[in-house]
């Protein structure tokens, strides 16, 4: 993460200088700061959970965020018993936001057996959250594969009109929870319907289930589609698709193939899933890669491994959705995630956007910009708004001012809409 001023620099530029030397810490502070936007997080109890964390300590690390999960769920199933459902949906969705950073946390830890416990601590706490909203909530299960994705639909207080509905696809790692934050509660505040759910590789999907990403994203979207169209209470006429992160990947194929979509937001917009994943790679080890020398490459990423515990704890956790057995496997399975011989088909029109200092897939959003025929708008993010870095994590009231708005118009939509 690229950064202007030295760490030593006075506390009050934390945000130029970064909380943490370590990138993914730092990063992880910022998200959990923007979800105060939508009470998603309280500001003091992130940074006074965090203030003993040194530098690297990924022990420490996971355990303040569990304690700091813990005891925010107890105080919401305190006001919960007591009757008082407005604090418990708040403490709710707090701890929901603190255990889904423990959950990616555990890949810094020495093994996996606190995946699943942290991960079930996180999920019960988000659905004490959907319970207790006075948000209209439903839990749903979507067709899928033979079997289904586990989901949530969302709508406005009031009648079950017919309303431009919000259909959420998620990153490589992103809790379902954090959609809340990414754009749910701003569309629920505009008059939209939200469906949320985990799709193959995601989460619950893969945690519970053992089901791994793949690439062909119209597969997971057109029963998303197929279901939400049969729904009364949503306008087929006015619906929208937002990907976040890697589902900024996920998003764009998908409208490659499906096209009931009337717009799409792609935060940001994603070409190429395994440039992030090779753009560090040593020449060496990419021409292994491209001459299809699987030994040669995995015994050299062996090595490479055993020298640095950082990039062994990353791989595991950015390798896992991939269910293969080897480096080189994992690569070229990776290498199947890019646009290139669909892009030409993609009609929906979109709102891109750009972030300064995307850190896993610089330029793309501009290229994806470029290389579609449909209608664009390419938003550009700054630092001088506060609005930097992968998914402008701590801008998030801004990011839905931008969409929104883009997205009432393309849709036709008067916002907000009637309730009654």
């Amino acid at each position: 993460m690229p950064r202007t001023l030295p760490f030593s620099t006075h506390p009050h530029q934390a945000f130029t200088a970064g909380f943490y030397r370590n990138d993914d810490f730092d990063f992880d502070v910022r998200i959990a700061l923007g979800a105060a936007a939508f009470g998603a997080s309280d500001a003091g109890e992130v940074l006074s959970a965090i203030a003993s964390v040194r530098e690297n300590d990924h022990d420490g690390w996971f355990a303040a965020w569990v304690a700091l999960g813990t005891r925010v769920r107890a105080f919401a199933d305190a006001s919960a018993a007591a009757g008082h459902d407005v604090s418990a949906s708040q403490a709710y969705l707090r701890a929901s936001t603190y255990f889904a950073v423990a959950v990616n946390s555990v890949a810094g830890l020495e093994g996996d057996d606190d995946l699943l416990p942290t991960f079930r601590s996180h999920r019960s706490a988000w659905d004490r959250f959907v319970d207790t909203t006075s948000h209209a909530a439903e839990r749903i299960e979507i067709p899928y594969d033979g079997s289904s994705m586990p989901g949530y639909f969302f709508r406005p207080a009031g009648e079950p009109l017919a309303r431009p509905t919000f259909v959420m696809v998620n990153g490589s790692d992103g809790s379902i929870g954090s959609l809340w934050t990414l754009g749910a509660a701003g569309a629920l505040a505009r008059g939209y319907n939200v469906v949320m759910f985990d799709g193959p590789g995601q989460q619950s999907m893969l945690f519970e289930r053992g089901i791994g990403f793949r690439p062909d994203w119209e597969a997971v979207v057109t029963p998303v589609v197929d279901f939400v169209c049969d729904r009364p209470d949503v306008d087929s006429d006015k619906l929208a698709l937002y990907g976040v992160s890697q589902g900024g990947y996920w998003v764009p194929r998908a409208l490659a193939f499906e096209h009931r979509f009337a717009a799409a937001v792609l935060d940001p917009g994603v070409v190429d899933v395994g440039a992030s994943w090779t753009a560090h790679f040593p020449k060496k080890l990419l021409e292994l890669l491209d001459d299809g020398n699987k030994n040669a490459f995995d015994r050299d990423m062996a090595i490479g491994m055993k020298v640095s515990k950082e990039t062994a704890r990353e791989w595991s956790f950015r390798a896992r959705p991939y269910r293969k057995n080897s480096y080189f496997d994992t690569v070229m399975e990776v290498r199947k995630y890019t646009l290139d011989g669909v892009i030409d088909r993609i009609d929906t029109p979109l709102f891109i956007a750009n972030p300064e200092d995307e850190q896993f897939w610089p330029g793309q959003p501009a290229h994806l910009a470029d290389a579609v025929a449909a209608p664009v708008h390419l938003c550009d993010f700054t630092a001088a708004e506060g609005a930097n870095y992968h998914c402008q994590p701590m801008a998030r009231l801004l990011t839905d001012q931008r969409m929104f708005d883009w997205l009432d118009e393309t849709l036709a939509v008067n916002s907000p809409l009637p309730t009654n």
